[in-house]
């Protein structure tokens, strides 16, 4: 869902840091003190065909996952997902693809191709004809958004690309050049403001801090375009409490970059994971400071770039961190109380670094609630667990007799047993996973 309701002032404690135009909580001021629980542990029930990023397997790689409800028939709902170079992927609730469509083709010899990094959906976006729900993607390789339609009367081939050629701009690059450099469209949460009845996509920048709201326009063709309403920038240096400036350590040139967000469909609040940083929280409009309420465990740990091994050297920790997730913060998804889908229920966080999952609560200040780890199942056949993961997305909603309780989707990063090609050399295969909300809800006693 992706339906939010009017605008609300955060309130801002006056124990908050203002630093540049951003709300930071002091290491100090936080409450969450006393001992971390151990991760509770779940199985998923279903898992997806291996994707595979190498020429034979299309350079196909697993990443953002979006649930798709189908009112009228539960069962038939669909999980879109997108595959990057390799384009979207659409599963019914046993896993099985019934659709694949491919990326765009490079406009021209040398230049990149479609790559779809992020994906979610506008239910009920309003064309002249009707409302029609859409899926929204991120198209890291040509800088743009692409829509597509979803028609529930096709079931083979529910989705249908509606993009407006004609009115699909480049999100963030001035010409071909610059998209060939890849700083394109990377991130992305879509939503519906109940006051105006107006469709927007929030798009972060790849190796930079930058966040672009676009609104989505029907045409009388049935095709969407959009245009860019407004942009904003995250920060990519801060001032820690001993009075250091710290940078996050990345290859000279990139910053600090946001893929993860989501905006809460009922209040209105965007959360963006900056994958070195921690999650921020600010008005989906962009209008609003940016407050950051949880940091990764390594912020404020000094890195020195290792050309050689392409990685960053890591100092001593001064301390300054969070205790909850580990770089990189990656998917992040709302779980709706459905007793009281208003208020109460979840932020959920891919703590990428330790392959595990942050709980926050939606309210009180996003308190830290507990950890859980999708782990690999038991009995002959089960799903192995989920690693490295990248997008996620949940629904509280009941989906039919497959997932009555509702369904959480995570990525696998590193799906096993695994494959190796014609040379011998290990095939990068990634999947996704389907778990049990009622499931989850019980092993995590949320």
């Amino acid at each position: 869902m992706s339906v939010i309701s009017g605008r609300r002032t955060p309130v801002v404690a006056a124990a908050t840091l203002v630093v540049l135009g951003v709300i930071a909580v002091p290491a100090h001021a936080r409450a969450d003190r006393g001992a971390t629980p151990s991760p509770a542990r779940v199985s998923a029930s279903v898992e997806t065909p291996s994707l595979f990023d190498d020429e034979a397997g299309g350079n196909a790689n697993a990443d953002d996952p979006a649930i798709w409800r189908n009112a009228k028939d539960p069962d038939r709902s669909l999980v879109i997902a997108t595959a990057k170079e390799g384009g979207l992927r659409v599963y019914d609730l046993d896993g099985r693809q019934v659709q694949s469509l491919p990326a765009p083709p490079p406009p021209a010899d040398g230049d990149m191709p479609g790559r779809f990094n992020n994906v979610d959906l506008i239910m009920g976006l309003r064309f002249p004809d009707g409302r029609h729900d859409v899926a929204v993607v991120s198209d890291r390789g040509r800088d743009q958004l692409r829509v597509y339609r979803i028609d529930p009367a096709r079931p083979t081939a529910p989705l249908v690309d509606v993009t407006d050629e004609t009115a699909a701009p480049r999100v963030f690059s001035s010409g071909q050049d610059e998209v060939n450099e890849q700083r394109t469209a990377y991130g992305l949460a879509a939503y519906t403001d109940r006051r105006s009845g107006r469709s927007f996509a929030v798009t972060s920048r790849r190796h930079a801090t930058a966040l672009a709201l676009a609104e989505l326009l029907p045409n009388a063709q049935g095709k969407v375009g959009y245009r860019t309403v407004r942009t904003t920038s995250l920060p990519s240096s801060f001032t820690l409490p001993d009075g250091k400036k710290w940078t996050p350590c990345g290859e000279p040139g990139e910053l600090p970059q946001v893929e993860g967000m989501v905006v809460d469909p009922d209040t209105g609040d965007l959360y963006a994971g900056q994958e070195d940083v921690g999650i921020w929280k600010l008005d989906a409009d962009l209008r609003s400071p940016a407050r950051l309420f949880e940091k990764v465990r390594s912020f404020g740990v000094p890195g020195t770039w290792n050309p050689q091994t392409e990685e960053c050297d890591a100092g001593t920790d001064p301390g300054f961190g969070g205790r909850h997730v580990s770089a990189d913060v990656e998917g992040l998804t709302i779980w709706r109380d459905p007793r009281h889908p208003g208020r109460g229920g979840y932020l959920l966080a891919s703590s990428q670094g330790d392959d595990t999952f942050a709980v926050f609560e939606r309210g009180n200040g996003n308190a830290y609630v507990r950890g859980f780890r999708v782990a690999t199942g038991t009995g002959p056949g089960a799903p192995d667990g989920s690693e490295e993961s990248d997008g996620a997305a949940v629904t509280s909603a009941p989906l039919g007799t497959k997932f009555p309780n509702g369904l959480l989707v995570v990525q696998d990063g590193a799906n096993t047993p695994g494959t190796t090609g014609p040379d011998g050399e290990a095939r990068t295969d990634t999947n996704f996973k389907f778990v049990d909300l009622g499931r989850l809800g019980r092993a995590a006693r949320l």
